[in-house]
């Protein structure tokens, strides 16, 4: 194998690449990328068993076919430090070697053989359709920080899509917050089963939006997902679980209405938790007459309390919550202001966002001093 690329355009899809290899593995060929070049042009494959990313390098020259897989990581440091603007050879060596040259540089690198390298196989994807790029995107930011971290909830560890009411919902939660984001459902996707996307999907098809404009050719099947946009193909295993009845504690009963500016309550909780302790993050809300008063206590930092100006005009309340998950929720609000629904010390509170009425989100109470 022979074959000439620019460096800037071989780090581009490396990037994509090299996230997707794990820095630790027990089997030495999960650790690798795969090259191949033939006539239809050059493409890189990376795997970790349950997600494979595949993609055609653009302007780059193949010489001689051939295929090859080295070190993902070591391949992308390398070219990472290569001067910008340079151009570089990777050839095959007959010690199975891979030799990269960039001008005075030369670089001989450890192989393995591309029969040992796994391929996912996809199957048969019924369910095809199209949607948008910064409609995905959006679905993915509102949503993604509510995603369970915690292993025995596996079902968790994902963002749960599904058609509802001729609209498409990404859902995500992790017990103690909910995230629910709705969107008109895309042409074609009347059949779409109930998945659940797992975390490190999410992350990898978030960074290929941001360099992508237009739109994203999505197939599903029960078990797996594949993106296709312009020369990249990931697919994706699914989690093989049932998403909770998530309807359940979204507040349907709620009747104390409370709306604050966006900007000023961030920074007001951003400001008094600064004494919480790490392990509780625990704020007390106190509204009453159009005002909300924060109030902090820790027992070895002192105390912090700050008035915050709000429309309420139902009877007093005293609540507790995670001052980190506030902050959370009101950094995907997009409007200037937002609704706080709530009804006593015991009950979920429900937040929407006043220029975003699809978007909702449900914050469990904290027990309080």
């Amino acid at each position: 194998m022979k074959i000439s690329v620019e460096r800037d355009i071989l780090l581009k899809s490396l990037n994509h690449i090299q996230s997707v290899v794990e820095r630790r593995n027990t089997i030495p060929i999960l650790s690798n990328v795969k090259i191949i070049a033939n006539n239809e042009g050059i493409s890189l494959t990376a795997t970790d068993l349950d997600l494979e990313i595949i993609e055609s390098l653009d302007k780059a020259n193949t010489i001689e076919d051939g295929e090859i897989t080295t070190s993902a990581h070591t391949l992308y440091d390398i070219v990472r430090k290569l001067p910008e603007g340079s151009s570089l050879d990777i050839v095959t060596k007959d010690n199975d070697k891979l030799e990269l040259s960039c001008g005075q540089s030369n670089f001989e690198l450890s192989t393995l053989p591309v029969e040992d390298f796994p391929e996912m196989s996809a199957g048969e994807m019924p369910c095809n359709f199209i949607i948008d790029s910064e409609e995905l995107a959006n679905m993915i930011d509102k949503s993604k920080f509510a995603i369970s971290t915690e292993e025995t909830r596996y079902y968790l560890n994902g963002i749960f899509f599904h058609a509802i009411n001729n609209s498409l919902r990404s859902v995500a939660t992790d017990g103690h917050r909910l995230a629910c984001i709705q969107s008109n459902l895309p042409e074609g996707a009347d059949d779409i089963p109930s998945i659940i996307i797992p975390k490190k999907t999410i992350g990898e098809v978030r960074k290929l939006i941001e360099d992508i404009e237009g739109n994203i050719n999505l197939f599903i099947s029960e078990t797996k997902i594949r993106f296709e946009v312009t020369n990249i193909s990931l697919t994706s295993k699914l989690i093989d679980g049932t998403f909770p009845d998530y309807e359940r504690v979204i507040p349907k009963t709620n009747t104390k209405i409370m709306t604050v500016k966006t900007h000023d309550f961030a920074s007001s909780i951003d400001r008094v938790a600064t004494i919480s302790s790490d392990k509780s993050k625990a704020v007390k809300f106190a509204i009453n007459n159009n005002s909300l008063t924060l109030t902090v206590i820790n027992p070895d930092a002192g105390t912090a309390v700050e008035k915050v100006d709000v429309s309420y005009e139902a009877d007093e309340l005293e609540v507790g919550f995670n001052a980190r998950y506030l902050l959370d929720i009101a950094s995907q609000i997009s409007g200037d202001t937002m609704t706080f629904t709530l009804e006593d010390p015991g009950a979920p509170a429900l937040i929407n966002d006043s220029a975003h009425e699809d978007a909702t989100y449900v914050l469990m109470p904290m027990r309080v001093w």
